[in-house]
């Protein structure tokens, strides 16, 4: 097909996934497009990356210098969140006062810039870092929070995913590149490395499981039928684009999160004692034994992988040896700059730019402050997704199947990096809705039911 007919196809294709999955029973405002954007350009790449406008730098210079375009853009962004969140004020003061662990680590992540080795650069990662908590919030104070998260990841999933397919197949100058290394193809889709095209697809791939599910569980749903044919396609073009990009973090996490969402709100396991608790400490360790503890390497070598973890055990043994302050870290985001870099390179290859695992990567920036804050944010996250589960058995799921998923992706990969597509998930997994939007959660609840096939002019009235 030609690539022109090939971009339209595409396109009228994203189309008409929205328009199967529209649902005018969800009040969601119109502010949910600016995260919507924010997950758009993290969740691919920046915006001179697209237009292939970025300056010629070198591997060092990449690391430290941004393009004031994609700052414009990123404050841009900010700046409207905050606008929209200026309007709803009052629920903004009740996250917070919910939030504390989160509030606490991002404060921590504040205070570790004044140790930084370039505070100017570590400040402007730490504003970036907190826009990632703004676009949070303009989704769960949302007039309806639980329809918010749904259509903002299954949007961003409806663009990202089949832009993917179109760059590989069609654009393999911007879908793949050559791994003079390996001398081999490798595929990124819209984003910039196999890794990121994996995490896409494990985010928004478990986003789609849930509305498919949620469909599937709902025989009166109107406009099932449509619902279900595109969340299905969705999730079916995840597991084939993380097959196709090799990522054997994301396709751990996606089987792995995704048995925990469909079984979790299985009666035969709900009802048991700590059934739910059970089936995601499976889940969690399953992968532990496999990384840390399965000397044979049994495990890893059905996924096709070696016991180094392609590499990622000696990049740890290499960042561990340059001794960085336990306690503290080096300051926020600060770690992969100036002769660190350098000393890095020389003991792996050159172009890491993350130490693959979760938890070394916040060590090395935090410190044991650091790692126990994030400890902290991980229990408090998933106590309130579980409140939540026993609230709402399908939004629960969902949440407790990203907290899993979170803390699994973090063994061999930065899964707790500041504006990701998994952070933000997992931000919205382990976040505490404010109390005025849960009262008005709790009057639609009572409401829609006696509003099924009456006029929007009888539905605002009972509203």
């Amino acid at each position: 097909m030609n690539p022109q007919i090939a971009t339209i196809a595409c396109v009228v294709g994203i189309m008409v996934l929205f328009f199967m999955d529209r649902d005018a029973s969800a009040r969601t405002s119109k502010a949910l497009w600016i995260p919507l954007v924010w997950m758009l350009i993290i969740g691919s790449r920046g915006v001179t990356l697209w237009f292939q406008t970025e300056p010629s730098l070198n591997l060092t210079a990449r690391y430290t210098t941004e393009s004031p375009i994609d700052a414009a853009v990123y404050g841009v962004l900010i700046a409207a969140g905050v606008l929209i969140l200026n309007s709803r004020s009052k629920q903004v003061k009740s996250f917070l006062q919910v939030n504390l662990p989160l509030l606490l680590f991002f404060s921590y992540c504040a205070i570790s810039i004044l140790w930084a080795d370039s505070p100017f650069i570590s400040l402007k990662r730490w504003i970036k870092a907190v826009g990632d908590i703004v676009m949070v919030l303009v989704v769960v104070t949302d007039p309806d929070p639980r329809a918010a998260a749904k259509r903002f990841l299954c949007r961003a999933g409806f663009v990202l995913l089949p832009l993917s397919v179109l760059l590989i197949k069609y654009y393999p100058s911007l879908g793949t590149f050559w791994d003079e290394g390996n001398h081999i193809t490798l595929y990124n889709g819209v984003t910039t490395q196999k890794n990121g095209l994996g995490q896409i697809c494990m985010v928004f791939g478990l986003g789609s499981l849930w509305s498919f599910l949620s469909a599937l569980e709902e025989p009166g749903m109107r406009r099932r039928a449509e619902r279900l044919f595109a969340h299905g396609v969705i999730l079916l073009t995840a597991m084939l684009l993380i097959l196709k990009a090799d990522s054997m973090t994301s396709l751990s996490c996606l089987l792995l999160a995704g048995t925990v969402m469909i079984l979790s709100t299985r009666q035969w396991v709900a009802k048991r004692t700590g059934g739910v608790q059970a089936l995601i400490a499976g889940a969690i360790v399953l992968p532990l034994f496999a990384v840390f503890i399965d000397s044979a390497g049994l495990l890893l070598q059905v996924l096709g992988r070696t016991p180094t973890l392609t590499g990622r055990t000696s990049i740890w043994r290499a960042v561990l040896s340059l001794n960085t302050n336990p306690l503290v870290g080096t300051g926020f985001e600060s770690f992969w700059l100036g002769g660190r870099l350098q000393t890095i390179w020389a003991l792996t290859a050159p172009g890491i730019q993350e130490a693959h695992n979760g938890y070394l990567e916040v060590y090395l920036n935090l410190g044991i402050i650091g790692v126990c804050l994030l400890g902290g944010l991980i229990v408090t996250g998933y106590a309130n997704a579980y409140s939540v589960f026993r609230r709402d058995p399908s939004e629960g799921s969902f949440r407790l199947a990203i907290v899993t998923a979170g803390v699994i992706y973090g063994l061999t990969e930065a899964g707790f990096r500041m504006m990701s597509p998994i952070w933000m998930a997992f931000l919205l997994a382990i976040s505490v809705a404010p109390l005025s939007v849960q009262s008005w959660q709790y009057q639609q609840a009572s409401v829609l039911p006696l509003t099924r096939g009456l006029p929007r002019k009888q539905v605002r009235i009972l509203q």
